[in-house]
């Protein structure tokens, strides 16, 4: 994940500095207007991912990597999870909720037929984020997905790709509400 950083860090850990003017404190209003905002936190579960788990935290990892306006954490035990991820005997898909929420299925007919695991789950991954696919598509697009072949292992998302979930994901951080994509994404 890019290191996040608190732009005024000063600013910040002083909740309130005060001056004295005319033998009265006034508090001093920090700048938090360049102040980059958290995160936000989604959480998965891959209890059910079956042999993809490593594939699936790798994805994760990509995506922690590659944004900062959302972080993919395991879910703790007993903790529902914003994201779901299952291992079956299909074709890789997605089935968004809303953004951020849904279920991955990492299907074994796409795997057997040759395809990347990491590219795999970083794409579904990509689907949850609120992206769409981009068929045809050359392997530096992520949400190429299969049309990019077998031969393609690239797992991370381009800077389209990544602008485009920072600015969902930015935006739902300051109330603004991002498009949601509710729909079954078979790849």
């Amino acid at each position: 994940m890019h290191v996040r950083t608190l732009a005024g860090g000063l600013a910040a850990a002083v909740v309130v500095s005060l001056s004295l003017t005319g033998g009265q404190a006034v508090a001093a209003s920090p700048d938090t207007a360049g102040a980059p905002l958290a995160a936000r936190v989604l959480t998965y579960d891959a209890g059910g991912s079956a042999e993809f788990r490593s594939a699936v935290d790798r994805g994760a990892a990509i995506w922690n990597e590659s944004v900062d306006a959302v972080e993919l954490r395991p879910a703790a035990a007993g903790q529902r999870a914003n994201i779901r991820v299952l291992a079956d005997n299909g074709w890789p898909r997605a089935l968004p909720t809303t953004l951020g929420n849904g279920t991955v299925y990492i299907g074994r007919q796409a795997v057997d037929q040759g395809y990347d695991t990491v590219r795999i789950s970083a794409h579904e991954l990509g689907h949850i984020l609120g992206l769409p696919d981009i068929k045809p598509g050359p392997c530096s697009s992520l949400m190429s997905g299969s049309t990019a072949g077998t031969a393609c292992t690239n797992p991370y998302p381009n800077a389209a790709e990544k602008a485009e979930v920072e600015g969902d994901f930015g935006g739902a951080l300051v109330g603004q509400a991002p498009a949601v994509r509710a729909e079954l994404i078979v790849d």
